[in-house]
C-alpha cells in the first residue's frame, strides 16, 4: 500500500515534499483552467480520470485528477509521489497539463490498458547520470521541471501512440523505438526520434 511506503520516507524527503507542495499550490492555481492551458481542445465539464503505474516502483495512480475546470490537489499529491525521482526519492510538482495529455492520448487510443511510466520527474543528479550513461537525454530536460513523462501503453502500438501525440500538438513528442516508449512534455511543439530525426 502506498501509504505504508510514505511512512518510510525520511525527514529530508518530507521537507522536500513540503516545499514541493508550496510550489505546487500556485502552479495548480495558475493552471485552474485546463481548457486555456492546453493547446488542444479539452471538455470543460465532467470528471477526468487517468490510470498509470511506475514500472520502477510498482506504485500507481488510478483516479480523478480534474473535475470540470479544476485540478484536484489531493490527486496531485499522489501523482507527484508516484512520478517522483525513484533514484533519489525526490518529489516535485508535476505540470497538470501532462495529465491532460495522458487523458487525451488514452481516450484517442481506445485502449483499455493503463499507462506504464518509465520516467516522470528527474532531479539534476539523476539527469546528469543518465546523460553520462545513455543517449538522448537533454541537459535541460523537461523532466527536471516536472513537465515531461516517458510512457508505454501495453498492447498498443507505440508508433500509433506517437502519431496521436504528434497530432495533438500539445508540446514535445519524442519516439524512442529502440526502448519502445514515447516521451511527452508541455514545452513548445516539436518532434524527434532516437535516430536523430526531427520534424
Amino acid at each position: 500500500m502506498w501509504e505504508d511506503k510514505i511512512k518510510n520516507i525520511s525527514r529530508r524527503d518530507i521537507m522536500k515534499a513540503g516545499l514541493s507542495s508550496l510550489v505546487a499550490a500556485p502552479l495548480l492555481g495558475a493552471m485552474s483552467s485546463p481548457v486555456s492551458a492546453a493547446r488542444f481542445a479539452m471538455p470543460d465539464e465532467g470528471a477526468f480520470k487517468i490510470a498509470f503505474h511506475n514500472v520502477h516502483t510498482g506504485e500507481s495512480f488510478n483516479g480523478v485528477y480534474r473535475v470540470g475546470s479544476k485540478y484536484m490537489p489531493d490527486a496531485f499529491e499522489r501523482i507527484n509521489y508516484v512520478l517522483r525521482d525513484f533514484r533519489s526519492n525526490e518529489i516535485f510538482p508535476i505540470d497538470p497539463r501532462t495529465m491532460d495529455i495522458l487523458y487525451t492520448l488514452h481516450k484517442k487510443s481506445g485502449s483499455k490498458s493503463n499507462f506504464e511510466i518509465l520516467s516522470g520527474y528527474r532531479c539534476p543528479k539523476t539527469n546528469d547520470m543518465l546523460r553520462r550513461t545513455g543517449t538522448g537525454v537533454a541537459k535541460n530536460s523537461f523532466h527536471l521541471t516536472g513537465q515531461a513523462i516517458d510512457i508505454r501503453l501495453p498492447g498498443y502500438s507505440m508508433n500509433n501512440l506517437h502519431k496521436i501525440a504528434q497530432n495533438l500538438r500539445s508540446g514535445g513528442v519524442g519516439y524512442y523505438r529502440k526502448s519502445n516508449f514515447v516521451h511527452i512534455d508541455t514545452g513548445k511543439v516539436r518532434f524527434w526520434d532516437d535516430a536523430g530525426r526531427r520534424s
